[in-house]
């Protein structure tokens, strides 16, 4: 199996890049339980996916433990990510999944037959993928299937596509189902969530942000780009994923917090020579640049904030 594989589905042997987009530090690992986290258990699997399961059996588990829990049907395989106080702090951020109103268990850790079954069900992924993209295209669905997840016991696989449209795939599960003889499961990601999945360098020089550390994502609009008067250009303000980039909202807060107290932008600056209109702001400089109004460079004019609020 690639080191690729293992990584989308937590084994990293670091916490460094794509390995720690999903890490959380258990800062709390050598202090006693203040509350009775009921041997809640944090389980990751592939695609950022992860989830809570309760430890019944009480076994003696450690973050990166192989283990094999409760699915509907069946069991999955997947990778002991946090345990102790934190995981109910993580559960009130992340959703758990609930069968008849209870959480799924842990049934024990991995056995040999239980991972030779589960490297099976990955080597078969891609394989699985490509036929299918190949079926959609056949049905003329007008959807992309970007990624295959088995489910450790081969009776189920989740197929992540990606649609600008509403699609109807009943159809497509119908066909899915008999070529592949398992049950199946479509989940809708979008666009950043692809980009983060596939990775890649950003024009900072850096690796993609979706793809190392970003897990959730909020809306990014143009509004920010004029905040921090950059150029509202859609080459410069896509990223890979051909949305806006998640970085604009970084710094946006700044920004805002430094215009509260300046002047409006749309009154002309009344001078002796004529008046003058707004041409941009150096935020963090506090100066408003001016110009005569269809003039040169050469008619510039910088001023101070507090100059200009005279």
């Amino acid at each position: 199996m690639e080191n690729r594989e293992l990584i989308e589905r937590g084994v990293c042997t670091s916490d460094w890049g794509s390995c720690a987009k999903l890490h959380v530090t258990n800062w709390l690992k050598d202090i006693a339980d203040i509350f009775d986290t009921e041997n809640i258990v944090e389980v990751r699997f592939k695609n950022t996916r992860k989830d809570f399961f309760v430890n019944v059996n009480n076994l003696k588990l450690v973050p990166g433990d192989l283990v094999a829990v409760e699915a509907n049907p069946g069991h999955d395989i997947g990778i002991v990510s946090l345990m102790g106080e934190l995981v109910g702090r993580q559960m009130k951020k992340h959703k758990p999944t609930l069968i008849n109103g209870e959480l799924r268990k842990i049934y024990r850790k991995a056995r040999p037959l239980d991972l030779k079954k589960w490297r099976e069900s990955i080597a078969q992924e891609y394989s699985t993928m490509i036929r299918s993209r190949q079926i959609a295209s056949d049905l003329k669905l007008n959807m992309k299937i970007g990624d295959v997840e088995y489910q450790g016991d081969m009776t189920k696989a989740i197929f992540y596509y990606i649609a600008d449209e509403r699609v109807d795939f009943r159809h497509l599960i119908k066909v899915l189902a008999d070529t592949f003889n398992i049950r199946i499961e479509m989940k809708q990601i979008g666009a950043r969530q692809e980009a983060g999945r596939i990775g890649g360098i950003g024009p900072c020089g850096r690796e993609l942000c979706c793809s190392t550390w970003i897990s959730s994502f909020i809306s990014v609009t143009t509004n920010a780009a004029r905040y921090q008067e950059i150029s509202l250009n859609p080459q410069k303000l896509a990223g890979q994923c051909g949305k806006l980039k998640c970085c604009l909202n970084y710094e946006v807060d700044s920004y805002i917090d430094a215009q509260k107290d300046f002047p409006p932008t749309n009154i002309p600056l009344q001078t002796e020579l004529g008046d003058y209109q707004f041409f941009k702001a150096d935020i963090f400089k506090g100066i408003y640049w001016y110009t005569v109004k269809n003039g040169s460079s050469a008619t510039q004019v910088a001023l101070p904030v507090e100059t200009v609020k005279k």
